[in-house]
């Protein structure tokens, strides 16, 4: 171990293995740790901070929602998967942690990333681009993979040595596994995805939406996560729950802006309506009752008028 007097690190912090190695090599060497977990409406800080608290370590959880979704809409350099802006979104993390690093007189900036493990924003060219549009440069310390990496400015000011970090690189996880093993960690989340901007099917609605309307909002993107998604006019929306765990979380998404919608009778979807101009309901009132008519399982052989419950803005009952 090396010897630290007590310093502070700030951990960049998804929850996830690599994140929860990084903050027990710093432990390792000394050092305090202090896990910054972000929340927007594509990705739950809810996995960082039960790992955090697991780890007994304390944890800061940053929104970062509106700012965020400006770079979503409007990334600097691009795209990486899908909707996913990964190196300004990364460069907003850690300008971000900049500034949090500073009130918390944390001496390291850190992360969980390793080397070559993502094709487009872990490559080394990647890094250091993100270091730099942070105004981080050389002040990014990656525990998993430092020895392959150029020295950082706590390596050349004798805060850290090199020999007490890793030389981790690439895709697999087998010396990520063996580390944790040593650390005791059994209980950690598999590696998956966590940020809805990589998957295609939220991808394509949003992409469809932003391109409808400008003045789209984070609260708009967080309503696209669940259900079937269907246009109505030039710029609002509908969605349908596909089954009951749906239903009860459109319900739960909505707000007294919003128009609930459902058969009174008969089972079938939820809908949450999302309308820019309130008054357009009524225009649009048969093409909603429609859709959740033809995805209602006992519906289709039912001649005639249904009744159906409207709720939110309007609480009422009709027929169509």
């Amino acid at each position: 171990m090396q010897k630290t007097k007590s310093l502070r690190a700030l951990v960049l912090f998804s929850g996830g293995l690599d994140s929860i190695l990084a903050v027990k090599i710093l432990q390792r060497n000394g050092f305090e740790v202090i896990a910054l977990t972000y929340e927007t409406p594509f990705f739950s800080a809810e996995k960082g901070k039960k790992a955090a608290a697991d780890l007994g370590i304390r944890s800061i959880v940053k929104d970062i929602s509106e700012v965020h979704f400006e770079i979503v809409k409007h990334p600097p350099h691009g795209y990486g998967k899908n909707m996913n802006p990964c190196i300004d979104c990364h460069a907003l993390m850690l300008r971000i942690a900049g500034e949090i690093a500073s009130q918390e007189s944390c001496v390291v900036i850190a992360t969980g990333e390793v080397l070559g493990q993502r094709p487009f924003s872990q490559t080394k060219n990647s890094l250091n681009l993100v270091e730099k549009v942070a105004g981080l440069s050389g002040k990014v310390l990656r525990p998993l993979s430092a020895k392959l990496l150029p020295a950082t400015e706590y390596e050349t000011a004798g805060v850290i040595q090199r020999e007490g970090f890793l030389d981790i690189s690439g895709r697999g996880r087998f010396r990520q596994i063996e580390l944790a093993a040593e650390f005791g960690i059994t209980d950690f989340p598999s590696p998956a995805g966590g940020c809805k901007l990589t998957q295609i099917g939220y991808s394509d609605r949003l992409r469809e939406l932003i391109s409808r309307d400008a003045s789209v909002t984070p609260r708009d993107a967080e309503l696209l996560s669940c259900g079937r998604f269907f246009s109505l006019g030039e710029k609002s929306f509908m969605l349908l729950g596909r089954d009951s765990t749906e239903n009860e979380k459109l319900e739960g998404f909505a707000t007294p802006e919003n128009y609930l919608v459902r058969m009174e009778k008969l089972a079938g979807p939820v809908a949450l309506i999302q309308l820019k101009k309130s008054d357009d309901f009524e225009n649009l009132f048969l093409q909603i009752a429609e859709k959740i008519r033809s995805y209602g399982r006992e519906s289709k052989d039912v001649s005639g008028k249904i009744a159906y419950k409207i709720w939110g803005i309007l609480e009422e009952i009709r027929e169509a």
